[in-house]
């Protein structure tokens, strides 16, 4: 795959738009058993929390100075974004996708906020994981899940994720985005969570 090819999939996979990628699994999947108006008003409640706060916050710390770049390449940058994140989170899993309503989705969220509250920690012993691959791998692991607990084939869309995890991994190491050590690191923070809940819900 040519290198100039490559930084595309760090953008389409940036983890603003992992947990939208996983609500639109949850609910348009061949096992979703929601009406249509439910799985309209649950995904915008994702995005906005998800997606569109976390944009506003992102311009209003470039307009500060406080960022250079959407992918907050310097690790004094990511403290505030992943405070940010977590505080987001927490509104969604106590307010929005409860484990009364919506379980499985609940979990993937309950394991992101341990995956990022754990990235956020090792900020402050100069240690900087991938959150793309943090994300991208929760994704993997929660389809997979998921497939398993409706026992429904996603085997095609399994191992485009497992490729897209190398291909992602690829693309930060051309950017200069990471090092090996920090691209494993965070897939392991984002698979770890995710595997340990599975044994909650599955």
């Amino acid at each position: 795959m040519p290198k100039r090819i490559l930084p595309f999939f760090s953008y389409l996979f940036h983890p603003v738009f992992i947990p939208i990628y996983a609500t639109l699994f949850y609910l348009f999947s061949n096992h979703s058993y929601f009406f249509n108006k439910e799985k309209y008003i649950v995904l915008l409640q994702v995005s906005i929390i998800t997606f569109v706060i976390p944009i506003m916050f992102f311009f209003l710390l470039k307009l500060t100075g406080k960022i250079t770049s959407i992918m907050v390449p310097e690790l004094s940058e990511r403290k505030f974004p992943l405070v940010i994140q977590c505080f987001l989170i927490i509104l969604l899993v106590r307010k929005s996708i409860t484990l009364e309503l919506y379980p499985e989705l609940h979990f993937f969220f309950l394991g992101a906020l341990m995956s990022t509250l754990i990235a956020l920690s090792l900020l402050f012993f100069n240690t900087k994981v991938s959150l793309h691959m943090m994300g991208l791998s929760a994704l993997a692991f929660f389809v997979f899940g998921l497939s398993l607990h409706h026992q429904t084939p996603n085997t095609a869309l399994i191992i485009f994720l497992v490729l897209m995890n190398g291909v992602v991994a690829s693309s930060r190491l051309i950017m200069k985005a990471h090092t090996p050590k920090e691209l494993i690191m965070g897939v392991l923070l984002g698979s770890i969570p995710q595997i340990l809940l599975l044994y909650v819900w599955l």
